[in-house]
């Protein structure tokens, strides 16, 4: 339901904590228009939460300090009514069918074109329908995709990538710890995080290497083509 009164935009609450994303997530919703309130953790949620009653929630499934559907179920203890959206680069179904038998209208994935998002936005706000669909990865920089996901703003999408690549070796690092200590938990994190991050900024090559490793760590293959294609991002 629409709640905001006439003449103001709506004031959404977007819960995630990679910058690469929260930047993409942030400009396309400001566009609607609404102004965007932005938490990385499951605390700072609840805290901005509780303060404001926002129309809309979009939440990731996994955030550093606890899950997208235990920050929901606590929203909802203060809220019951807010529409509320996930995202998640996680394409399994059965990660999908627990978001949104929690009650998440609906589940976007990581990397989504500009279009769904807001498409997605407005149907919870009551001004539109949407559906949601995935962005195609191309080999190397897809300039194509990265204008779609960004509807054309050049700007946006230079700033993006200069974050996105003064964050990638700390990537790179947490994914190589990951894979040497064998910890599948921390790999999987770190890998979603990329993925989307990689489509929001257009770095197919990388969005497709990240994919390779995340079904199959074991590989090495699969680990030399994810070296490469950090390499060639960042000389």
């Amino acid at each position: 339901m629409n709640t905001q009164q006439p003449g103001n935009p709506p004031r959404l609450l977007l819960v995630e904590d990679d910058a690469t994303s929260q930047g993409f997530f942030r400009t396309a919703l400001e566009a609607l228009p609404a102004t965007v309130d932005v938490a990385d953790t499951v605390a700072t949620a609840l805290r901005m939460g509780g303060a404001t009653r926002h129309d809309l929630w979009l939440i990731d499934a996994n955030l550093p300090d606890g899950t997208g559907l235990e920050l929901l179920q606590r929203l909802r203890a203060l809220h019951p009514t807010v529409p509320a959206l996930a995202h998640t680069a996680d394409s399994s179904p059965g990660m999908q069918r627990r978001l949104r038998a929690a009650g998440f209208g609906q589940v976007l994935l990581k990397p989504m074109p500009r279009a769904t998002l807001l498409d997605a936005a407005r149907a919870c706000l009551g001004v539109g329908a949407g559906t949601s669909t995935v962005m195609e990865a191309t080999p190397d920089w897809d300039e194509n995709a990265a204008l779609s996901a960004l509807n054309g703003q050049q700007s946006h999408i230079l700033a993006l990538r200069e974050l996105f690549l003064s964050e990638l070796p700390i990537a790179r690092d947490a994914v190589s710890v990951a894979l040497r200590q064998r910890d599948d938990g921390a790999l999987r994190k770190q890998l979603h995080r990329l993925q989307a991050s990689c489509g929001f900024v257009g770095a197919s090559r990388l969005g497709r290497a990240v994919r390779q490793l995340h079904q199959a760590p074991e590989s090495d293959m699969a680990r030399r083509q994810f070296d490469a294609a950090v390499s060639a991002l960042l000389h």
